[in-house]
């Protein structure tokens, strides 16, 4: 079956979604204009009411996204919450219609095979789907999904994957999404770390920031950040990539316990989560990730290039 006709089969089917925040909305919003019928929920009227403007049907709890939608998508920012959401009381695993939940959230891959275990004594399959690419990924549909779980339930929802991005299939157990995402993550932010420092010091230094950045990605060093964040957020001083300061210890907090769980020492892993760490205590998690470069400055004594 071609995606085109796995989406098909289900545009008459009413579909789920909990979680319509940052990453949320935009993939939700995918889906309602590539024609398919959603019950949303939210804590968030705000959010809610965005998509109900252009065609999506508000629920007044998870249990009634439960009771209503074969197929139900979360995307939230914690384990605990997911948790919540799937197993807590009026949650996920008391619907009545519910027959697949699709995971985008990022939550660690111990609390996914938790859930995923009590959803499926209930009948109902977990598909692990972490994402990345952000919420600008999340608009323009061209997020890289990682989706691990049952074949059966992975083929059922392929093309529903085809309208938020790029699926691909790392296993068929829950949790196997959660762990490549974390590792994703965690190079991510290191890479974010590490390439602050560089920059900074190449402006003490005298570099021009344009030059240092040009041919950096014309050598062995480029990565992420010194192909996407930096010429989009950092030289521009806008620090708009999207990713709160949170999330990222979050993440990478997640994937260095798990890396550890599994045996490996973490020492490089363990300085980046410090680092981010730190930052998010000097003034708050909600700042966005491409301002630890700020406090790198601060932490040099040197200015930014229009503060």
């Amino acid at each position: 079956m071609s995606s085109s006709q796995a989406s098909n089969q289900h545009s008459g089917r009413l579909l789920g979604f909990v979680g319509v925040g940052t990453m949320g909305r935009p993939m939700a919003r995918r889906l309602i204009e590539a024609g398919h019928n959603l019950i949303v929920y939210d804590r968030d009227q705000a959010a809610v009411a965005e998509l109900e403007a252009i065609g999506a049907q508000a629920a007044a709890s998870v249990r009634e996204v439960a009771d209503s939608a074969h197929t139900v998508f979360t995307s939230l920012p914690t384990p605990a919450i997911f948790k919540q959401v799937a197993l807590g009381d009026g949650g996920l695993v008391v619907g009545s219609a519910i027959k697949i939940l699709v995971d985008l959230s990022t939550v660690g891959s111990r609390i996914e095979k938790e859930v995923a275990e009590a959803l499926l004594a209930k009948g109902i399959e977990t598909v692990d789907a972490p994402v990345s690419g952000g919420a600008a990924g999340a608009s323009k549909g061209t997020l890289a999904i990682m989706a691990a779980g049952n074949p059966i339930s992975l083929e059922e929802v392929r093309g529903l994957f085809g309208v938020l991005g790029k699926v691909f299939v790392v296993g068929e157990k829950a949790g196997q999404g959660q762990l490549l995402k974390l590792l994703n993550n965690m190079l991510s932010s290191t890479a974010f770390a590490i390439t602050s420092e560089a920059f900074v010091a190449g402006m003490r230094g005298g570099l021009d920031p344009e030059v240092m950045m040009s041919v950096i990605n014309a050598g062995s060093g480029k990565n992420g950040a010194t192909l996407d964040k930096f010429p989009k957020h950092v030289l521009p001083r806008t620090f708009d990539f999207g990713f709160p300061v949170g999330s990222v210890c979050k993440d990478i907090g997640l994937a260095v316990d798990e890396c550890q769980a599994l045996g490996v020492p973490m020492w490089v892993g363990s300085v980046a989560r410090q680092v981010w760490n730190y930052a998010a205590m000097q003034d708050g998690t909600a700042r966005d990730m491409t301002e630890l470069v700020k406090y790198v400055e601060r932490w040099s004594s040197i200015e930014g290039l229009a503060d």
